[in-house]
């Protein structure tokens, strides 16, 4: 479960249709304010001012214990740095669904996040956007990035590059139009370095267009979970995002935690509806909106 935690989180970054993976692209410009309320997501309402800071004994009593785990070694610790420690109270009449122990929704539910305030970092460390922050970010995930800008993917993937089989030298190569895996290395010692090279792989193969291929729909927005994800391939460029945890009300509302990466290959994050890092979903809306991408229809909703 927790390599496909740690697979989907990086997949889900915008990246462009072709193949050419070396070229470098343009990140594309963030997307205007979110639409009218009828018809997408609906900030929750923010109070005025912000609450006092809890202790964080306070929020550890509060919280379920974590069971999963995080192989790339987070320095986070305090329970005010993990997802539901940070944003452990959901808009008012809203509560958390419950997750099953072990489950992916659980993983993402824990997610360890950085110090408050940590700024917004590309691959190469450096700060993005305004000094590393941005209003339509709210978080930071305590997660490592890697050194390599791969946010250009190919178009599709054909069958899956197991982390058992890279272990034992299994590799990708392009055959045509598909992907082959060959036995072209040798066994190596399971370790981060080699994770983290079994990781660019499949970033460099996988992107958007497979996920929106491969994904299967989720038939109704009523049922959307915890580790779904919104898709929409494009050309040049594509985008997806991934429900990080989920609350419901008795009017049939669903709250949302969101969220990704971007362009250029940069930090994990949870992202911001206006004063809130709550998404609100009402009874029979057509689209989601987010700050960074155009809105993403119901239609777009899928499942690994």
């Amino acid at each position: 479960m927790r390599f496909r935690a740690l697979l989907l989180i990086a997949l889900l970054t915008p990246c462009s249709r072709s193949e050419a993976r070396n070229e470098p692209a343009k990140a594309p410009a963030p997307a205007a304010s979110n639409a009218p309320a009828s018809t997408t997501s609906q900030p929750a309402n923010a109070p005025a001012t912000p609450p006092a800071p809890t202790a964080p004994s306070d929020v550890a009593a509060s919280l379920p214990p974590v069971t999963a785990v995080y192989p790339w070694g987070p320095r986070a610790s305090a329970p005010v740095d993990r997802l539901d420690g940070r944003f452990r109270s959901p808009p008012a009449g809203f509560t958390r669904v419950d997750v099953a122990r072990g489950s992916f929704a659980e993983f993402l539910r824990s997610l360890p996040l950085q110090a408050e305030g940590a700024p917004v970092v590309d691959y190469r460390g450096n700060k993005l956007y305004d000094g590393g922050r941005h209003p339509g970010i709210v978080a930071v995930a305590d997660i490592d990035i890697g050194a390599k800008d791969l946010q250009q993917c190919a178009d599709a993937i054909g069958q899956p590059l197991s982390y058992r089989g890279y272990v034992a030298g299994d590799r990708a190569f392009l055959a045509g139009k598909d992907i082959a895996i060959r036995r072209a290395a040798p066994a190596k010692k399971d370790d981060h370095a080699l994770f983290r090279g079994w990781l660019d792989d499949v970033f460099s193969w996988a992107g958007t267009a497979s996920l929106e291929r491969d994904g299967k729909k989720v038939a109704s927005p009523s049922e959307m979970t915890a580790g779904d994800f919104f898709v929409l391939s494009g050309v040049p460029f594509g985008h997806a995002v991934l429900i990080l945890d989920v609350a419901k009300d008795e009017r049939g509302r669903t709250a949302l935690l969101i969220g990704q990466s971007y362009m250029p290959a940069q930090s994990f994050q949870v992202l911001a509806n206006g004063g809130s890092p709550w998404f609100i979903i009402e009874p029979g809306a057509a689209v989601v909106e987010t700050p960074f991408w155009r809105p993403f229809p119901m239609s777009s909703l899928r499942r690994l």
